[in-house]
């Protein structure tokens, strides 16, 4: 297995740590190749005698599958768990099954315990600990020969502190013993440069009525001045489209240097993905399969997209972190989940280098508050990059249409709910486009909001990085 130079340096350093330290933890860039690291590592502690086992834990089926895979290939040998085999991938979720027989083999062997996307195991106690993080502190903290932690996304939404990790300051930021960032990741050709669009619209009308408007000048002046939430603008039909739009026409473009690009939208809810594959087959003409923690064939639809040619992916909680599709190279961040971790591990999903002639990565969402901060904090990784502000005139979205609402599982959860959200591209009439909402707020005052104005789209473009040819 030939390693990349941080991947040298990183199993080095953990070796060398090792001679007085148990535990390591690595911060690794999403897509920099934190498992295959981890394969390397593990088999030369195997190799010297130092371990007589691997046992690894990961947030999903898929990443564990992945782990298992990895792992078997640098071993050359079984990792199913059974007598013979020199280790086990589980996922975090078999912690909460195992008895005092599992756990034994931790103190009877000499075993190397790997923790993918350690930042799902919080707290430094039992006390503090959720479910995870206890099993780790009560059976593995103190009975592992090694322990190695893995991470690519360092924060917690909840603030708690990630188990057995040593924070420098009472913000929560680890201390790592390895850090490769994402500017380290595209300077060295590991992962690819992001280009990350931020869609708004330039004049918003909420109204009760034609004498009684208000005025908004763009998506955060709105979503912090009225009743509207983020949830109806990622379920408006005409918005889904928009941004599915952009998005269609950015993949149609990579595919003509790489035939087997694909795409990932992450969506909100179920309903709000079946909509979305929808508006994809039934409007964009575009092949796509949906992924859904409710469905229990999941992992077999990831593992068959990420070696097919199917245009689109559509997710709900399935492929965050860790699932490793290389041939995504464009992403719409359609969830309701506003948060830097999941903003990072969603992008993290399109900036896998492979071998295709094209290398863009690019992903879409809206303009809110939120995530345009954490799409502008990227330059704290990637300095160079540059804010571009494009408009988007009304001729070159012409050819979206209406979705119809005739599948029963398509239909509003809110029926009931008068509000609708209208959406224009018209730059001096009042031409509107009504379009029902997927979801919509509990409004009492059956307020309308109208886009009247131009959608328009900032983009963080890093592609005239010093890092490029």
């Amino acid at each position: 297995m030939k390693l990349r130079q941080w991947q040298q340096e990183c199993v080095k350093k953990a070796l060398k740590i090792y001679q007085h330290e148990r535990h390591f933890l690595c911060l690794a860039t999403p897509g920099a190749g934190k498992t295959q690291m981890a394969a390397e590592l593990a088999f030369q502690l195997y190799q010297s005698g130092k371990i007589d086992f691997v046992l690894c834990f990961s947030p999903s089926v898929s990443v564990s599958k992945s782990i298992h895979d990895t792992f078997n290939r640098r071993f050359n040998a079984r990792f199913d768990g059974v007598i013979g085999a020199v280790g086990c991938s589980y996922t975090y979720q078999s912690m909460l099954f195992f008895n005092e027989g599992f756990w034994s083999l931790l103190k009877l062997n000499r075993v190397l315990v790997i923790f993918d996307e350690v930042h799902h195991c919080s707290g430094t106690s039992v006390e503090n600990a959720n479910s995870w993080g206890e099993e780790i502190i009560l059976n593995i903290q103190k009975h592992a020969a090694y322990t190695l932690a893995l991470t690519g996304t360092p924060w917690r939404s909840d603030k708690a502190p990630i188990v057995m990790a040593r924070y420098s300051d009472s913000e929560g930021r680890i201390q790592c013993d390895f850090t490769y960032g994402l500017k380290e990741a595209t300077r060295d050709y590991v992962c690819r440069l992001p280009n990350i669009v931020l869609v708004d619209n330039e004049q918003l009308v909420l109204s009760k009525s034609d004498e009684d408007k208000k005025i908004f000048k763009n998506l955060q002046d709105l979503l912090a001045h009225s009743d509207i939430t983020y949830q109806d603008v990622i379920t408006n039909d005409l918005s889904m489209k928009h941004v599915l739009n952009l998005a269609i026409s950015r993949l149609k473009t990579i595919r003509k240097d790489n035939p087997d690009a694909g795409g990932l939208i992450v969506a909100s809810s179920v309903q709000h993905a079946l909509l979305i594959l929808h508006i994809l087959k039934n409007i964009f003409n575009q092949s796509a399969v949906l992924v859904s923690y409710k469905e229990p064939n999941a992992a077999k639809t990831i593992e068959h997209f990420r070696t097919n040619s199917i245009q689109w992916i559509v997710s709900v909680g399935m492929v965050s972190e860790g699932t490793d599709i290389p041939r995504l190279q464009v992403c719409c961040h359609l969830s309701r989940v506003k948060t830097e971790l999941y903003f990072r591990q969603v992008l993290g999903r399109i900036l896998r280098i492979n071998k295709s002639a094209n290398q863009e990565a690019w992903l879409f969402t809206f303009a809110e508050s939120q995530l345009t901060e954490f799409a502008n904090r990227l330059k704290e990784d990637v300095p160079e990059c540059e804010v571009i502000f494009d408009v988007l005139e009304k001729n070159d979205v012409k050819n979206v249409q209406e979705v119809s609402f005739n599948n029963p599982s398509l239909t509003p959860s809110h029926s009931k709910d008068s509000q609708q959200l209208i959406f224009s591209y018209s730059e001096s009439s009042c031409e509107q486009v009504i379009a029902s909402s997927l979801t919509l707020s509990e409004h009492s005052n059956n307020e309308v909001l109208q886009f009247l104005g131009r959608f328009r789209e900032k983009m963080i473009n890093v592609f005239d990085s010093p890092f490029q040819n």
